[in-house]
């Protein structure tokens, strides 16, 4: 199972539009998939106490990631980084388990024209750190606000099919890497 991380809670998020067309790809492709979407994560998770002990509204996500053959995290950017949601997200999962050999793959997408570049990069540095195996091909969905029509879906057919073969190639890295 590939899990399809947006990498935000705002409401009405592009990256959110975005991975749900992934997770379409994914399944035309015949690979399981899911989307975990921060902005469902529990309010709990979010007082200071966390830190030391998780709530148990947060396992779920907690054994989402654990379970996962691999993760592939749409990332938007936020002042030039990572939004913060993700970066907490990522704090509070288990250390080191969540990504230690976990394949993991990224989208950035951003207004500007370098396609939230920053914050995957960023984020490779973060799950290197991890230990994670890091699929190479990232893919960069710059000027997001024209790329995306009124429903919600990528205009641009270059973009598509580098999505398409960025899940196609994913797939084949996470399954060769799963711990399963």
């Amino acid at each position: 199972m590939i899990e399809i991380i947006v990498g935000t809670n705002r409401p009405g998020a592009n990256s959110r539009k975005v991975a749900a067309q992934i997770l379409e790809i994914f399944k035309r492709q015949g690979t399981e998939a899911a989307i975990l979407d921060l902005a469902e994560l529990p309010a709990e998770i979010f007082d200071p106490s966390s830190y030391g002990e998780k709530p148990a509204s947060f396992a779920k996500f907690s054994e989402r990631v654990l379970k996962a053959d691999g993760l592939l995290i749409v990332s938007p950017e936020y002042n030039g980084a990572v939004p913060g949601i993700l970066k907490y997200f990522i704090d509070m999962l288990k250390f080191p388990e969540s990504f230690e050999s976990k394949p993991v793959a990224f989208v950035g997408v951003a207004a500007g024209i370098w396609g939230a570049l920053r914050p995957i990069e960023h984020l490779q540095q973060i799950f290197g750190y991890r230990n994670a195996f890091i699929y190479p091909v990232r893919v960069f969905i710059p000027g997001v606000f024209n790329e995306i029509d009124a429903n919600g879906k990528l205009k641009s057919a270059e973009i598509t099919a580098r999505l398409v073969d960025q899940a196609r190639g994913f797939a084949e890295f996470a399954a060769h890497f799963s711990k399963k």
